[in-house]
């Protein structure tokens, strides 16, 4: 009878150590080898930078951005709808995909923030940890100002909570300035690792040029509220910490390998035309920017090359007709933020003091550095400052409005996402008539919701209605309730 149970019990302890073998020996083969569950930070913000510059600042956003303002006019698919107002601009198809990569993009820096914040399996790696935040401010900046109220608190919490609630804008404009304060300050501070390099394709990891890159952008945040919580002092006080030189401003360069997205848009799409409206501008004032911003569509035979303007909210939809965009080349360069867009919120926000001689000096800055990206040398910007613009300076009104305007000019094309953000903001502070658009049809006040959350998320969808809104109902920092 002992014989048995011992028997008994060894069969039984054999059985589970066969057991336990198989669970053990299952799992690892069911280990994915191939995908690691943890990556170090230096790698995911190499993707994340990437990501930001080609698909999110050069991506969905920009090109309809670029329409709205008229820098292009939309001839063909998607854009030629969007330059008629048919559909595109309130339908939440339209920007889905950017509003998806915003987000992905935020969760990717959220991973990196904890992993190098106290506690995280990479404590002490502050520059990186300062970086991420600064991105953080940059995506969320982007997402509330296209979309106005926007999931922030409850977000980024897959498998926690599924259908986040949708935060104010000021909310979140709160949450954007304490990245950027919080960033400034890890940026400071002596890393414990060492600095990103090549991992970094905009600054290689100088923690120096990082930080100037995040005074830059609360100096952009503080004249974003100009109407609703003006503080000019503080643009003003954040600029001078920020970009020295054209040298230090956050571009995007990563060619040949990676191709300029407004270029890549044309070769893939050929969706735009040049516009009637921005040529116009130009013309008038004589500007040498007029020939260096457009060239003819590009055809077998160079002597059948014409140079045909699109008229803005009524082209016809064709392609291989009009004109093109000069300045999207293969190598053109992505902007994050560039110097002549400091210069000119300096520019501005002194004028909007009364301070006209230190704006004056900004306004000069901001002009030569913008003729420098169209491919125009110093003494033509020169030249053209002192014959078309110093006479319009008479007071801090006028050279104002010439202020405003010759940024509109400047950041053509590729900022597009930054000149539809100061339309809004001059027409919520009653001088939308500096830059005057030539499209009479109604313009798009905000960008629609993604379909993705619309269809899934209760709050957005109730938020997004039938998508109307997108005409009638302006930002919170543009005078609107959301």
């Amino acid at each position: 009878m002992k014989s048995r149970n011992l028997i008994t019990v060894l069969f039984a302890c054999l059985a589970c150590s066969l057991t336990s073998c198989t669970e053990e020996i299952m799992s690892e083969i069911n280990r994915d080898k191939n995908h690691s569950t943890d990556v170090a930070s230096k790698l995911i913000i190499t993707d994340v930078i990437n990501s930001l510059s080609f698909s999110i600042t050069g991506s969905d956003l920009a090109f309809y951005a670029s329409v709205y303002v008229e820098y292009n006019v939309g001839v063909y698919g998607q854009m030629y709808n969007a330059e008629k107002r048919i559909g595109e601009p309130s339908a939440a198809t339209t920007y889905n995909n950017s509003w998806g990569n915003i987000y992905s993009n935020l969760l990717n820096l959220k991973a990196i923030i904890e992993k190098c914040s106290p506690g995280g399996n990479e404590e002490g790696n502050t520059v990186t940890l300062g970086i991420a935040q600064v991105l953080s401010a940059y995506a969320l900046a982007i997402l509330t100002d296209m979309f106005g109220d926007v999931p922030c608190t409850e977000a980024l919490q897959p498998g926690v909570i599924w259908t986040p609630k949708l935060d104010r804008q000021e909310m979140v404009y709160n949450a954007i300035n304490q990245f950027l304060t919080d960033g400034i300050a890890n940026l400071e501070k002596e890393s414990s690792m060492s600095l990103l390099g090549n991992q970094d394709p905009v600054y290689g990891g100088k923690p120096a040029n990082w930080k100037k890159f995040a005074y830059g952008l609360k100096a952009r945040y503080a004249m974003r509220l100009s109407k609703v919580k003006p503080d000019y002092d503080a643009a003003i006080a954040a600029a001078g910490k920020s970009f020295a030189n054209v040298g230090e401003e956050a571009v995007f360069k990563k060619y040949p390998t990676i191709k300029n997205p407004f270029y890549l848009f044309f070769t893939d799409r050929d969706y735009f035309g040049a516009s009637q409206s921005l040529h116009s501008k130009l013309s008038d004032r004589n500007d040498p920017r007029d020939s260096m911003f457009f060239k003819p569509y590009p055809k077998e035979k160079k002597e059948e090359e014409i140079l045909f303007f699109a008229p803005n909210g009524n082209p016809e939809q064709k392609q291989g007709y009009y004109g093109i965009s000069a300045l999207a080349t293969p190598e053109s360069p992505v902007y994050l933020m560039s110097y002549h867009e400091l210069e000119f919120l300096q520019a501005e926000a002194y004028l909007r003091k009364g301070d006209l001689n230190s704006a004056k000096t900004h306004l000069k800055n901001a002009v030569s550095a913008a003729f420098a990206k169209a491919g125009l040398t110093t003494a033509v910007a020169e030249n053209y400052y002192t014959s078309r613009i110093e006479p319009k300076l008479t007071s801090a009104t006028e050279a104002l409005k010439e202020t405003v305007f010759q940024k509109y000019l400047g950041l053509f094309e590729s900022e597009a996402i930054e000149t539809y953000n100061d339309i809004r903001r001059l027409k919520a502070m009653g001088e939308g008539d500096i830059i005057r658009l030539d499209n009479s049809l109604k313009f798009p006040l905000r960008y629609s919701y993604g379909d993705g959350d619309v269809k899934t998320n209760v709050n957005v969808r109730e938020a997004y209605g039938n998508g109307e809104y997108v005409y009638s109902e302006n930002v919170w920092w543009a005078g609107g309730t959301r």
